[in-house]
């Protein structure tokens, strides 16, 4: 027997091997059903809402007998011995001396001519002014004579009190706003407008003199920067640094309060419904060698010199749509009823809707009670106008 021979496979082309498997044949679906899930899963969103609010065996409770009180009382006498027409009223006679009628007239009167008064403040300046000169007249025939070689006598206290014109009233020309009858103050205005100065054409201040040749004179502005942020939550203090030189005011070469001087300060947390700036005052300037010198609450402005500062303001507005939310719904639960309960069913269902309604009024009513937070970053740039005239002394840098 011979062996076969067996004849070597071919060799198969390189080309042809791949060294990865055939990816996973992707999942499609149809537009059409992704859009009918959609669509059934929204309707059932909305069936189970308008189940859960407006229920079938719901409905409006009916009118409720007063088992209090009967329900057909007898009238009284009283009302049986009431004149039927107003023929039938008897006439009453002459009023009796201790009728009130006529004390509520004359208070009523004099009610009336205050608030006349008030209003016509213009007339009662006018009516001052014969006196006033009067009051001049008399004042320059009591006084001595100029020419003449003797002295003339001291004068009197009486004599200076009726040289003095009298002063316009200012209590009756500024009356109180009264937004009920007068909204927008036109009469305010008009009164305003219409009032005469009566203080004369010269101005009776003599010209002063400057105290010191160290003044920084009211309506000069120190530029400072925020050290310390603030926050109107809390009441606390405030410091800033002064970021420019300052000098005199007479010849603007001496140098009167260093760059790096502090300003200290507070701030007011109380804030208004609707403010957005925080009012802060400064009550002393320290130096940069320890002195310090204090001032009356001077207001703060800003880099434009408007007074307070304004930077961020958070009205509380996410809690407070929290409670109106949540005071809806405590709500529309208080006015929900169900038809064919008993009365002790009733009573304990009105009883808690009252407490749950009361108890969303209250929350809602604190919500509306939280008072805006302004906030001030360090670093803000503030200014401090000087209101009355500072006397200090040069600054001299000291040899350490």
């Amino acid at each position: 027997m011979t062996e076969a021979v067996i004849a070597p496979a071919p060799k198969v082309d390189p080309e042809t091997l791949a060294i990865r498997a055939r990816p996973a044949r992707a999942i499609r679906f149809r537009r059409g059903v992704i859009v009918a899930i959609a669509a059934l899963g929204s309707i059932s969103l909305m069936a189970v809402a308008w189940v859960a609010l407006k229920p079938r065996v719901f409905g409006t409770v009916a009118d409720r007998q007063e088992l209090s009180e009967p329900s057909n009382r007898p009238s009284t006498d009283s009302l049986n011995g009431l004149p039927s027409t107003y023929g039938d009223v008897p006439k009453l006679g002459p009023p009796l001396p201790g009728d009130l009628g006529r004390p509520i007239l004359e208070h009523q009167r004099q009610m009336a001519a205050e608030t006349g008064s008030s209003v016509d403040a213009a007339g009662q300046a006018a009516a001052q002014e014969p006196e006033r000169r009067l009051a001049e007249l008399k004042a320059a025939r009591e006084s001595g004579v100029l020419v003449q070689g003797r002295s003339a006598p001291p004068p009197t206290a009486e004599t200076d009190a009726a040289a003095v014109p009298a002063p316009a009233p200012t209590g009756a020309a500024s009356p109180t706003l009264d937004p009920d009858r007068d909204p927008n103050a036109q009469g305010r205005k008009a009164q305003f407008v219409g009032t005469l100065d009566q203080s004369g054409d010269v101005n009776p201040h003599a010209l002063t003199a400057a105290p010191s040749p160290y003044l920084l004179s009211a309506g000069s502005v120190i530029s400072a920067s925020l050290i310390t942020g603030l926050r109107s939550d809390l009441p606390g203090l405030v410091t800033a640094q002064v970021t420019s030189p300052v000098f005199d005011s007479p010849t603007g070469r001496i140098l009167l309060i260093p760059q790096g001087s502090r300003l200290i300060g507070s701030y007011d947390s109380v804030v208004a419904f609707g403010q957005k700036r925080a009012l802060v005052v400064w009550q002393r300037i320290m130096f940069p060698d320890g002195s310090s010198l204090r001032i009356d609450n001077v207001p703060a402005t800003d880099a434009s010199g408007y007074a307070g500062l304004q930077d961020k303001v958070d009205f509380h507005t996410w809690a407070l749509l929290k409670g109106v939310a949540l005071s809806t719904l405590l709500g529309v639960g208080s006015q929900l009823t169900v038809s064919g309960e008993s009365d002790l069913v009733q009573a304990i269902r009105e009883s808690t809707q009252q407490n749950v309604s009361r108890a969303g009024d209250q929350l809602t009513s604190r919500n509306l009670n939280i008072q805006p937070t302004i906030a001030i970053r360090p670093g803000a740039t503030v200014r401090l106008v000087v209101h009355k005239d500072l006397i200090l002394a040069p600054w001299r840098e000291k040899e350490r």
